[in-house]
Parts: structure tokens; sequence; C-alpha cells
């Protein structure tokens, strides 16, 4: 087969395993997990075979007319490049990982035929999405993934809080991809075409007449669908769906998309400075704030959750400062280990039995519980870090260097400041994902909360999976000699700056969160479990404790008294209790958008009720009088109608006679 009949097949298989696993589920249920995992793994080996024959060379293009429109063609586009090429099979892998894992963590679920079907949905969409030439047919992927994620993140339906999750997944998204669309019309009319390549022709020659406002409204569907500020309230919630698909929706899809997205049209973000500015601001916010709200969640997948949206941060920081290297870089790597995270997340709350145990501060002591994800996540964990030799030391140093190279000036079309924006938040940020992977490794396998149920081992699957994605975590980040072909030839190799001042800030990091958690401890054995009041953060651990029974399916029971031994509240002090909910991002949206979308709901409907109704039953009342009073002069008696007409006829030669006498 040809390169590019192979790179069709790689979203076709997915989307076949979906239709197919849905139409034989009922009468074969025999077919549901085969179906389930041998299409992505399919797809993951074809997907191998395309990046290996397209070695990082010229892309592989094709293209054909999907249809006439009489203006801007819309054409059935493939291109792979490089990038294309490794992500696809970063799709892949992860997308393969969880439908596996899946077999055996809802091995027992109802509803797993139809959550099968729209994983692998999912899984073609955006594979759809990273090898589309067409900016058309790329929108099909990039809105299919965004209903998927709803009906995913909604698959606890009986639960409101699942409910709930998925709408408001839904909602802001779409907010996003309302200014997207008009974006990627805007950009079609400059360039005279929906397709990839010509549009980059086109910006290349400089022939984009807005190239500020249409990076602007792409950027606002890029910040609703990779969970950037201030679209990114959606993320944490979306916890409240299995686990399974945390790690799905993290790692390789929906999140992903929007960073891709920017990676490939990044010359057209690039050629309106003011869009680059937008862009850095917007990810120094959201790699600082996201990191502070990690360091206050006690729910595992929440942390997580924060930790996915500033890690996001990083990459569109780097394409902030003009390297998409190192954003596909650290998006490879970061697919990796945070698939690895969640996932091992999801053994420890099997190993319960229920998601109560979500909650870290209630966590006690899991090494000996659960071996496989013990050792996976600390790989995993040291990766988030960014500690050598992992793989996240490498691609966040990318990503600082990148950032280093333009802040000293040696980067052309690019504002120093941005840059500067970038270095500096993401330095802060590695400081505090450093002390937030150090809680979470505390506190969930040497934490001292009460004694769960032990549910027994997991199954086989579930921890294999776990090792499988251990390997790239580890030693993705020592490939860098191979991966300048694939990645426009960028030397990815770390320099000496910004490694070691991001090295020292991650080491100080963990340093200064192990201390604060050994006094926590010393602490805590002074002051009784749920003495709240007694505690300096006491307030702050109520607000916590509120903010978590607010959240996720089950989770109603982790809302007592908190862990004293937590050293976030140690390190955080009074900001703890704002970043345990998410700095109040929520309460503000609400004040200024559902209250008042609220309120004006309200007016319509009394309008409607008690004005427009009002209307309509007096138009209609006139009528109904006039018809009654004719209906009463109906009345089938023959003698009544000669009378009346006798009568008719005498008033009308009484008048005749008045008229006649008057005139004479």
């Amino acid at each position: 087969m040809t390169t590019t009949t192979l790179a069709v097949l790689v979203p076709l298989l997915p989307f076949l395993g979906a239709v197919a696993g849905l139409l034989l589920g009922r009468t074969a249920p025999g077919f549901v997990r085969p179906l389930a995992v041998l299409p992505p793994l399919a797809a993951l080996g074809l997907a191998v075979v395309v990046a290996v024959r397209q070695g990082g060379g010229q892309a592989v293009s094709a293209a054909t007319e999907l249809t006439p429109t009489g203006s801007v063609p819309i054409e059935l586009a493939l291109y792979v490049d490089g990038f294309a090429a490794l992500v696809a099979v970063l799709v892949g892998l992860v997308a393969t990982c969880v439908q596996i894992y899946s077999t055996g963590y809802l091995r027992d679920d109802p509803r797993y035929l139809s959550y099968a079907a729209l994983v692998s949905l999912f899984t073609s969409a955006m594979l759809l999405v990273v090898y589309s030439g067409d900016l058309m047919v790329l929108l099909v992927g990039w809105e299919i993934m965004g209903i998927c994620s709803y009906f995913l993140v909604g698959h606890y339906w009986e639960t409101p809080e699942a409910r709930a999750a998925s709408i408001k997944a839904f909602l802001v998204t779409k907010l996003g991809d309302v200014p997207f669309l008009i974006g990627l019309f805007a950009l079609a009319t400059d360039a005279g075409s929906f397709r990839i390549t010509k549009i980059l022709g086109n910006v290349a020659s400089g022939g984009l007449d807005h190239p500020t406002l249409i990076a602007l409204l792409l950027l606002a569907g890029v910040a609703g669908k990779s969970a950037q500020f201030p679209l990114h309230t959606w993320l944490p919630d979306a916890m409240a769906g299995p686990t399974p698909v945390s790690a799905l929706i993290h790692a390789a899809t929906m999140v992903a998309a929007g960073v891709y997205f920017v990676a490939r049209l990044l010359p057209v973000f690039a050629a309106s400075s003011a869009a680059l500015v937008v862009l850095a601001v917007m990810a120094a916010v959201t790699m600082a704030g996201s990191a502070l709200a990690a360091l206050a969640q006690d729910d595992i997948k929440r942390v997580l959750a924060y930790s996915t949206i500033g890690q996001l941060g990083y990459m569109t920081g780097a394409l902030a400062v003009g390297d998409r290297g190192a954003a596909v870089f650290h998006l490879l790597s970061h697919g990796a280990f945070k698939a690895l995270l969640f996932l091992g997340a999801g053994v420890i709350i099997h190993a319960a039995g229920t998601n109560s145990l979500a909650a870290m501060s209630r966590m006690k002591d899991l090494r000996a519980r659960v071996p496989d994800a013990y050792w996976t996540m600390t790989v995993a964990l040291l990766a988030l870090a960014a500690i050598p030799p992992f793989s996240g030391f490498f691609t966040k140093e990318a990503v600082l260097g990148a950032a280093e190279h333009v802040a000293t000036g040696h980067a052309e079309g690019i504002p120093g400041a941005v840059g500067w924006i970038v270095l500096v938040a993401g330095l802060v940020t590695a400081l505090l994902t450093a002390a937030y992977a150090m809680r979470l490794w505390l506190l969930v396998f040497r934490g001292h909360g009460p004694e769960a149920p032990d549910h027994g081992r997991q199954p086989i699957a579930m921890n294999a999976v776990l090792w499988v994605l251990a390997v790239p975590s580890l030693a993705f980040g020592l490939a860098t000699g191979l991966l300048p072909e694939w990645f426009d030839g960028r030397d990815l190799t770390p320099t000496l700056t910004t490694a070691v001042l991001g090295t020292g800030v991650a080491l100080v990091g963990g340093i200064v969160t192990y201390g604060a958690w050994r006094h926590t401890m010393a602490m805590a054995a002074r002051v009784p479990m749920g003495a709240v009041a007694a505690h300096p953060q006491g307030d702050a651990g109520l607000v916590e404790a509120e903010a978590i029974a607010s959240h996720a399916p089950a989770y109603g029971d982790v809302a007592s008294a908190p862990d004293p031994a937590d050293p976030g509240r140690l390190l955080l002090g009074p900001l703890h209790r704002h970043a345990a909910v998410g700095f109040h991002l929520d309460a503000v949206y609400a004040a200024l958008f559902v209250r008042p979308v609220q309120a004006a709901a309200t007016l319509v409907r009394f309008l409607d009720r008690e004005v427009v109704d009002t209307y309509v039953r007096g138009a209609g009342t006139l009528p109904r009088w006039l018809g009654t009073a004719v209906r009463r002069a109906q009345t089938g008696n023959l003698q009544t109608y000669v009378s009346a007409l006798l009568a008719g006829t005498v008033v009308l030669v009484v008048a005749a006679l008045l008229v006649a006498t008057a005139g004479a």
C-alpha cells in the first residue's frame, strides 16, 4: 500500500470499529472487547508505518475536491508532516492503552458497549484532526470530539455531578468554537482556500489582510478546546467521568487538539505580534494559576486535571515564542506521562472499589497495595516535575530554552517581552509543579488517612498498560538526537542555563514540599484528626471540604475534616482557600453570565405568559363572543325565524317611510 492509503486507514479503522461495535455488540456481545481494542491497535501500527515512511522528510500530501461550493473550495485533503506523524502515533498509543485498560476497569459496566464505541469514535476524530489538510474537514473532527466528550464525561449520568460536568464541558467549549468558526471563515476568505498548505503559502507572501483579528478569533476556540485561561474551568469538573476517559482527553485527544492546531498554523499567529503577546499572557496566567490550584486540591484527579492545564500552558508558551518544535515535543512527552498518571489513579480508585478514595487526604500508605501503580506513577511524577533524565526534563527544557532565546533578543519578529513572560512564568510553574507532584506522591503513597477496604489485585490488563506507558515517560527524552528531522531540524538538546535553572527550581519545590510535609506530620501528631478549628489553616480546610463535596460522583463522604498533614495548606497559607476553588472563576462567571441569562430567561417567560398570551387570549375572546351571540340566534324554530323576518320587514318599512317623509 502507498503511504497515502495507509494514512487514510489510520482514522478510518477506529471509526469502523465504533460502528461495528454498536451494530454487533447487542447481538454478539463477545465481539465488543475485540472491536474496542483491535481497531485502535491496528491504527497505531499503521501510524507507526506512516511515521517511518515519512521519516521527518517531505510531507505526504493528497487532496480531492469534496464538493463544489461556488466560492472557496472544500477539499478532502491529507497532509502528514513530521509533527502529524508523531502526534498520530501518540494518539494511537494512548487510545489503545485506554481501550485495553477499560476492559478491566469497566468490565462490569452495563454501558461498556456505548462507552467503547465512543472512545473509538473519539480516537478517529482526533486522528482526522491530525492528518487533515483542509480546515473544514479538520473542523468535522474538532466538533465530533466535542460531542464525544459530552457523552463520555456524562457516562455516569445517574449522578448530578456527571450531568452538570458534561453540560459544562460542552457549553464552555462551544463558547470558544463560535469565534473559532468565524475565524476559520475569515482566514479562508483572506487566503482564498481552506487548504492548509495554500493558507500557509498565502501567509508567507503577506496575503493576510486581517492577521490580528483572525488570530484572536482562532485563539478563542483554542482556549476552549485546550482548556486555557479563561475557558479552562470545564476540565477539572470533567473528572466526574470514568478515569480512562480522563486519560484519553488529557493525554492525546481534545485538549491536545488546540495546541496542535496552533502548531500547524503557527505562521498565521506569528503574522501578528499582538496575537503572540496575547498568547504569551494567556499561557503565563494558565501555567501559574493552574499550578497554584493543583497544589490546593485534595482529589487526585483534580490535581492531575489542573496539572494538564498547566502543562498545556507550557505548550502554548512555546508557540507564543514561535517554536512549534518545542511545543509538540512537550505534547508528546506529556501525553505519555499524563496518561500514565490518570490510569495509575484509576488503579488506586479501583483497588478501593469506590471513587471516594480519590481524596488524597483519606489515603493510607498505598505502596504495598498497588505496587505497579506506585513504581510507574513515581516515574511519571518525576517526568512531570522535569527531573533529569526523565522525559519531562528534556521537553520542558526545550520550552524554557526557546523562551530564553527570544527573551535575549535572538529571535526576529517576536517581541522580547513575549520571551520574558513565558520564561518567568515557566520557571515559577516548574517550582510549583515539582511541589504539587511531591505532595501528591507523599499523600498517596505515604499518607496517614483511614484504612480503606482491600478489594484485591487489579486486572492484569490495567497494570500491564502502566508499564507500557512508563517506557516513554522514562526514555522518550533520551531520543532528542533522533528527533530533529521530525521537528523542522530544530536542535532539541538542552541548554546549560535553562537546564540548571529549571532543574534547580524543581528540586527546590520538591525539597521544600517534603520539608513542609514533615513539619505538618509533626503537627498532626499533636492535633487530633478532625480538629480543624484548632488548625492554623482551619478555615481553608473547611472551604476545601466544601469544594470536594461539590465535585465528582460518590465523593460526598470525603467532605469530612481535612488531613492536617497536608503540606499544601502550609505552603499556600491564606491563598489556599482561594486556590482550592479555582480562584472563584466559576462564581465570577455565574455572576457575570449565568445569573444574567437566567434573569433574562425569567423575564422572557413572564412577558410570554403575562403579555403575549394575554393579547393572544384577548384576540380570541371577541370572535368567541360574537360567535356565541350568533349561535344563540340560530334556534332551529321556524316560528322564530318567521317572526324575525316579519319584524325585520316592519323595521325596514318604517325606516323607508321615515326617509320618504323627511325628503318631502
